[in-house]
């Protein structure tokens, strides 16, 4: 096991664990909330160091990233582990189980050479919640940072400012789910607090990470018109209105398969209303070939990127100048 950043040792034994925003107290030879993090002899260790269940090149689309290195491949890596306990889980077979059984260890020296021999331009953390990853991802992503590659965390964004300001050195990318925008939800739903995300973000946003968003749209849960447009104003207010928000729709899955899939009428509506409210980049998610999947200008409204499921196609995009009206689009292109 590796030793963990981010504890406190306590007189009476137990180890407090500042990486994540449940700030687990933590019993001898017992783990947090996440099942990775163990506290041996007043000492906490990272159980989870390079263990990996998932591998993938993936278009950094899939992520989704709209605005970061767009076009290009990302070395995507999962563990497994979680500390939310989201009923709708997509990825529930890794992020909700702490077995080490089948698999494989990837040191981060291996995950930045896989990477570049793939031709991937940045590397993610993903699949499973990366914060709980933090001394692995921490390790790799500056390595990856003295190689040229970009670097991703897929998140939920419960995270500690401590934390945050230990990745920053490395990490570029931080596109945050924001699950809904009612503390209700959170407690019920993930068992978690809405107001740690809202502020680890705007503290990433501060240490200069680029944005996004992504707000899964569960009908009767998190749809309201209220609520939506309370998430889009406080986007509005915290994080600019160049923000790339991603409003994805609903598959049942995992403890939530009695909830029916998002309409798209639902989403077309939503999207229109953060345009309307002044995001200037809104975006739809796990509709195939929707045009408010494509990237327009918010100068002149020109086509820029047209996509087609995790593929896209530069129109009127070069470089990050829109060549119809010559307006520079907040997108980080690959030097």
């Amino acid at each position: 096991m590796h030793e963990a950043h981010l504890y406190d040792c306590r007189e009476d034994g137990f180890v407090k664990c500042n990486l994540c925003s449940h700030r687990c107290l933590i019993g001898e030879n017992k783990t947090g909330i996440c099942g990775v993090r163990e506290n041996n002899g007043c000492k906490l260790f990272s159980k989870n160091y390079g263990m990996v269940s998932a591998e993938a090149v993936d278009p950094v689309e899939k992520k989704p990233l709209f605005h970061y290195l767009p076009g290009t491949d990302v070395y995507s890596l999962g563990g497994v582990g979680c500390n939310f306990r989201c009923l709708h889980c997509q990825n529930w077979q890794i992020s909700q189980t702490t077995s080490f059984d089948y698999l494989q260890e990837i040191s981060p020296e291996k995950g930045v050479l896989k990477a570049i021999a793939n031709n991937c331009k940045s590397i993610a953390w993903t699949y499973n919640e990366p914060t709980i990853w933090h001394e692995y991802a921490l390790d790799m992503g500056r390595m990856a940072k003295k190689n040229n590659l970009g670097t991703i965390y897929v998140t939920n964004g419960y995270m500690t400012e401590e934390a945050l300001r230990e990745l920053s050195v490395m990490l570029d990318a931080f596109r945050v789910d924001i699950k809904a925008f009612s503390e209700k939800f959170y407690h019920k739903v993930c068992r978690a607090k809405l107001q740690p995300v809202l502020d680890a973000t705007i503290i990433a946003k501060e240490l200069g990470m680029h944005i996004e968003t992504v707000n899964l749209v569960i009908p009767g849960l998190n749809d309201s018109e209220d609520e939506v447009k309370s998430l889009i104003a406080w986007v509005l207010e915290n994080l600019g209105e160049n923000t790339p928000m991603h409003f994805t729709r609903f598959h049942p899955d995992y403890k939530m398969t009695d909830v029916a899939s998002t309409p798209v009428l639902t989403l077309e509506r939503i999207y229109e209303t953060a345009r309307d409210m002044g995001i200037k980049y809104p975006y739809l998610g796990n509709v195939m070939d929707h045009k408010y999947c494509n990237t327009y200008c918010h100068e002149c409204g020109s086509l820029l990127i047209q996509r087609s499921g995790y593929n896209q196609r530069n129109v009127d995009l070069k470089g990050s100048y829109c060549q119809k009206c010559g307006e520079k689009i907040p997108i980080v292109i690959h030097p």
